[in-house]
C-alpha cells in the first residue's frame, strides 16, 4: 500500500510563491507516476500537473504553464510542485496522486490514479 503525505501549503500574498512536497512510502517511488490536482469549494477537482516515473516527461494544465513546475526526487521518495506568481484563484486544497500502472496518455484524469494524499491547503490573499 502506498501512502502519500503532502506538506508545504499555507497562506501567501498574491504574487508570492510556495513549494509543495509529496512524500511517498510503501513502494519504490520510481514505480509511480505522480500528479497534483486541486479542488476549491464549489468547484470540481482540477488537474494541475503530472510527471512520469523518471521525471523525463511533465504535463501541465494549460492555464498554469509557466507558473507551476512539477519535479521529483526518487532518491528522496518525494515529488514537488513549485508555484510562482500565485493569485487568489489558486486558492484550493492541493492533492498529490500516484499510480503504478496508468498510461500517461490519461495524466489529466483523476480517476486513473489509485493513491491519494490527504491534501494541503493553499490560500492566496489579494
Amino acid at each position: 500500500q502506498v501512502q502519500l503525505v503532502e506538506s508545504g501549503g499555507g497562506l501567501v500574498q498574491a504574487g508570492g510563491s510556495l513549494r509543495l512536497s509529496c512524500a511517498a512510502s510503501g513502494r519504490t517511488m520510481s514505480d509511480l507516476a505522480m500528479a497534483w490536482f486541486r479542488h476549491a469549494p464549489g468547484k470540481d477537482r482540477e488537474f494541475v500537473a503530472a510527471i512520469s516515473w523518471t521525471g523525463g516527461n511533465t504535463y501541465y494544465a494549460d492555464s498554469l504553464k509557466g507558473r507551476f513546475t512539477i519535479s521529483r526526487d526518487n532518491a528522496k521518495n518525494t515529488a514537488y510542485l513549485e508555484m510562482n506568481m500565485l493569485n487568489p484563484e489558486d486558492t484550493a486544497v492541493y492533492d498529490c496522486a500516484a499510480d503504478g500502472v496508468m498510461s500517461l496518455a490519461y495524466y489529466y484524469d483523476s480517476g486513473r490514479y489509485e493513491y491519494w494524499g490527504q491534501g494541503t491547503q493553499v490560500s492566496v490573499s489579494s
